[in-house]
């Protein structure tokens, strides 16, 4: 029941309304006013899929290079630009960042896209899992990096791509930064876990989030990512395959996590950042926030990110 309640928490906090009319109203007025605050929209023909982004630049070159921010689950990307108090920190995130120099693509998911092991629909949701199907977001961030931002990339800019990611966002993120690993130059993932060792459980009856179904299981100890020590292990023999190895040195990775988040627990970013540093990741050294408390809205995009995250970005 505790994990019950921080769900409905967490979705009343990101994302949820009464009906989906009030939902649709709400996501178009955020949209709006991103597009007055200097943001533009894109579409993104992945497949036979239309895809949604937001971006915005900064004035002349990019001097430092760009950032893809993913929101977290149930959420959008109008977060990083447009909202109430308890995503500011976020949006406070991405105006810095193209203040300082960056360019910064926000990234939508799917909604009933992404699906479980069995089928099920999973919500507004990134698809951070490994699953023998084909993965529904890596295509869309490669073409992203490697279609979208170099043709509205200045000349004589930074051809820097870094990434991070809130939650499942944030689960994405170590995916993607994984996945390619050449073209990401650094990632950091924000209040998130092992993307190759969490199971997504899609069950209705598990939750009563209906924005981003269900719940996620470390693979390990079998635990909800939400209990004390969830990814807490002397082994981890359950792993899904990683990407093979295709550089000498991997690319930098840091990790940003509050020691009171009730969400994902602190033993799944220890977990995450155990597995990235044996695969060859360069570790910058986790970010963590000290509370004694767990609180859900510790899960949340913290002010406390921001200037480490940039300054990390900056000096790759």
């Amino acid at each position: 029941m505790h994990f019950i309640r921080f769900i409905v928490l967490i979705a009343l906090l990101m994302s949820t309304s009464l009906s989906q009319a009030a939902v649709s109203d709400a996501y178009s007025k955020e949209i709006k006013s991103c597009l007055q605050n200097g943001w533009k929209h894109l579409s993104v023909k992945v497949g036979n899929t239309k895809r949604s982004l937001l971006w915005k630049r900064p004035r002349g070159k990019w001097k430092q290079g760009t950032i893809i921010a993913l929101h977290g689950g149930g959420g959008s990307h109008h977060q990083f630009c447009s909202g109430g108090r308890v995503i500011e920190p976020q949006v406070e995130f991405a105006e810095a960042a193209v203040k300082q120099g960056f360019a910064v693509f926000l990234l939508d998911s799917t909604d009933d896209v992404v699906t479980d092991e069995k089928g099920r629909q999973c919500g507004k949701r990134f698809d951070f899992s490994v699953l023998e199907r084909r993965n529904v977001d890596l295509p869309f961030i490669g073409k992203v990096i490697k279609r979208v931002i170099p043709q509205l990339r200045p000349s004589r800019s930074s051809k820097k791509v870094f990434m991070t990611g809130l939650s499942t966002g944030g689960y994405m993120a170590i995916r993607a930064g994984t996945h390619f690993k050449t073209a990401i130059t650094a990632f950091a993932g924000v209040a998130a876990g092992d993307p190759y060792g969490t199971e997504t459980s899609c069950d209705v009856d598990l939750s009563e989030r209906k924005s981003a179904k269900g719940v996620l299981t470390d693979l390990e100890t079998g635990k909800l990512i939400t209990a004390k020590g969830a990814c807490r292990s002397s082994s981890y023999s359950n792993e899904k395959p990683w990407p093979s190895s295709r550089t000498k040195s991997e690319s930098t990775f840091k990790l940003f996590h509050h020691r009171g988040d009730a969400i994902v627990d602190l033993s799944c970013m220890e977990k995450a950042q155990s597995l990235l540093q044996q695969h060859g990741f360069r570790n910058d050294g986790a970010f963590i926030i000290d509370s004694s408390k767990r609180r859900v809205l510790n899960h949340l995009w913290q002010d406390d990110y921001n200037d480490e995250m940039l300054d990390f970005f900056k000096k790759q």
